[in-house]
This record gives structure tokens, C-alpha cells and sequence, in this order.
């Protein structure tokens, strides 16, 4: 088993007025050649975006891109001819694919929003382009995991072109878990969104990250009011062209 441990101080940090943005990997002028990727798993960007701001037209490709809106509603629109809000409550999966263009704005006039945009490098490259969102609401189980995305499109939640599993957990008190990774050659990335959880001896509090590889499973033990992202991606990958 292979461990790593990234504390939430260690994340890179760009605060633009209007974008307040954090990044747990290498991204834009954030570089850290030990901080590149967890296996599929490139970005893990946790944004503050200012009310009524956001981010204008631009592209994307071979890139499948996941929002999850923590607080507030994001705005949406793509040169497919997708536009809408993706609200709190709800996951968003786009594959760019041969390529895409889109915006996102901060929906309220008033209040700020804040968001987590994951980037997993698909195991297919120049797919059509594909958008679809969903609420994760149903989904919901309290003092568990629950999945939100895999690569399965008759499965719970979303799915991408990749072998990964998403899965988000909420505790409203002390619960002992247990998770097997879902495929050899899978590791899988912990993300506390809140709270505090233990794994082995190791404390993480909020916005620190854990990652196990070589292992077939994870345990962990979550405190009374915390919510947790686990990402189970594979380490090694290759493209399907």
C-alpha cells in the first residue's frame, strides 16, 4: 500500500477579486511538478467565484470535466447549445471530447458561489462531445457513501470515459466505513469538504486530501457533521484513440 497526504495549506492559490480559486494540482499559474495529477484524477479546483462573475467563453478538449456546486448556482452555456444553471444539489458531467466552448457565471447578483471542478483524463479520446447534469439529491444516504458518477451510463449518478467512481459521503454522526476500490489498478483520492475524518492514525480536517494506491480497499472513520468526496481513479492509464 502507497499513501499521500496533501494538506489544504499546501494547495496552490489565485485570487483574481472575482475568482478566489484554490487548486489541489498544478493549474494555471499554479505549478508544482509533485502536485501534477493522482493517477486520471488532473484537477481538483475548489472556486469562490464573486457574485455575478465568472468565467467567459473558452475551450476544452480529450478533458472530462465534473462541477459540483457546494453553495449557490452556476450558469451555464456551451457550444453544443446547452444553457441552464446548475444548481446546488446537483453534479454536472461534460465530455469535451474532439472539442467544446463554454462559460460559467455566478448566477446570484448577491452571493457568492463555491464550487469544486474536477478534471479525470478519459481512457477515449475524440469522442463527441457529450453535457449532462442530474440532481444527486435522490442519491443521498445519510452516515454512507453514495455514488454520483462511474463509468457506467445504466449506473447511479453520471457517468464519464473513464474506469472512475464517484462517490460523496454525509455524517451526521461518528461512522466507521469501509471502501473497496472498485478496479486493480484504482487509487483512490479523499477529499474532506467539512468536518474531520481519520484514516489509519492521520486526522484531515477540511479541504485536506488523502490517497491510497496499491491497496484493494480504504477505511476510514468520519466525525459528527462532515461530508467527504471519494474518487477512485485508475493510476495507470493509457488512451484508446
Amino acid at each position: 500500500m502507497k499513501t499521500l497526504y496533501h494538506s489544504s495549506e499546501t494547495r496552490g492559490q489565485a485570487n483574481h477579486g472575482w475568482l478566489n480559486a484554490t487548486y489541489s494540482f498544478s493549474f494555471a499559474n499554479y505549478y508544482n511538478p509533485e502536485r501534477m495529477n493522482f493517477g486520471a484524477l488532473r484537477v481538483l479546483n475548489d472556486d469562490i467565484i464573486a457574485p455575478g462573475m465568472g468565467f467567459g467563453t473558452h475551450p476544452h478538449d480529450n478533458m472530462e470535466i465534473i462541477t459540483i456546486p457546494l453553495e449557490g448556482d452556476l450558469e451555464h452555456k456551451d457550444s453544443m447549445g446547452n444553457i441552464g444553471a446548475i444548481n446546488q444539489g446537483e453534479i454536472q458531467v461534460m465530455s469535451a471530447g474532439t472539442g467544446v466552448y463554454h462559460s460559467e457565471y455566478n448566477k446570484s447578483k448577491s452571493k457568492p458561489i463555491n464550487l469544486l471542478q474536477l478534471w479525470v483524463i478519459p481512457k477515449t479520446q475524440n469522442v463527441e462531445p457529450r453535457y449532462d447534469q442530474k440532481s444527486i439529491i435522490e442519491l443521498k444516504k445519510n452516515n454512507a457513501l453514495y455514488q454520483v458518477l462511474s463509468p457506467h451510463a445504466d449506473d447511479d449518478g453520471m457517468w464519464i470515459y473513464q474506469d472512475a467512481w464517484f462517490h460523496l459521503g454525509d455524517f451526521d454522526r461518528a461512522t466507521e466505513t469501509e471502501y473497496r476500490i472498485k478496479k486493480e489498478g484504482n487509487g483512490v483520492y479523499l477529499f474532506v469538504i467539512e468536518g474531520t475524518f481519520k484514516v489509519g492514525n492521520k486526522v484531515l480536517e477540511q479541504r485536506d486530501a488523502f490517497g491510497v494506491w496499491e491497496a484493494d480497499k480504504i477505511s476510514f472513520t468520519a466525525q459528527a457533521h462532515s461530508k467527504l468526496l471519494l474518487i477512485d481513479v485508475p493510476m495507470f492509464f493509457k488512451y484508446i484513440k
